[in-house]
């Protein structure tokens, strides 16, 4: 064997190496100071004014500007999903049609900061009939429904809670 092809292998083994150490470094950063939140109040104060709008309105005209959806609501359908235990207790989000992700990813709706949850834990979703469906997106342990490990996409039915981790989350009218 050559000392030029020598050399390259050992090079290449000394990047790999390094390589390794890096990801095991930023591994055991992520466990110790665990995910960075990340704030989205823009989003926040841009449609508190919209909402205002809609409360200051008579009953008749806040049913006209509604946003407009794929379905009409139906009559005692949940309205928001609210965090009732955990470290985001009190945290609602309302329910406008669209999926909603729970994980420690910091791309999900509701961002866990939760030693039990994973990145991509679960996702809340309305189905054609109106009803919201809880699935849980392969996580290592597992969504609950009610005490009831989820295997299945089910029907969420309102008040019920749905524990991950330490986190249990509840759709209310």
């Amino acid at each position: 064997m050559s000392e030029l092809t020598l050399t390259v292998m050992r090079l290449g083994f000394l990047a790999v190496l390094w390589l390794f150490v890096i990801v095991a470094v930023q591994v055991i950063r992520s466990d110790l100071f665990g995910t960075r939140v990340t704030q989205r109040g823009s989003r926040r104060e841009a449609a508190r004014p919209q909402q205002a709008a809609r409360q200051a309105a008579p009953p008749q005209q806040r049913q006209q500007q509604a946003p407009a959806s794929g379905g009409r609501q139906r009559r005692g359908a949940p309205s928001k999903l609210v965090v009732s235990e955990g470290t985001l207790t009190g945290t609602t989000v309302a329910l406008q049609g669209q999926t909603i992700t729970l994980g420690r990813a910091h791309d999900s709706t509701i961002v866990l900061d939760d030693d039990y949850a994973s990145s991509r834990h679960a996702r809340i979703y309305p189905d054609r009939d109106g009803q919201w469906i809880v699935e849980d997106l392969g996580s290592t342990n597992g969504t609950y429904l009610d005490r009831s490990r989820l295997t299945t996409p089910t029907p969420v039915p309102l008040g019920a809670p749905i524990r991950i981790g330490k986190t249990v989350i509840e759709l209310r009218k």
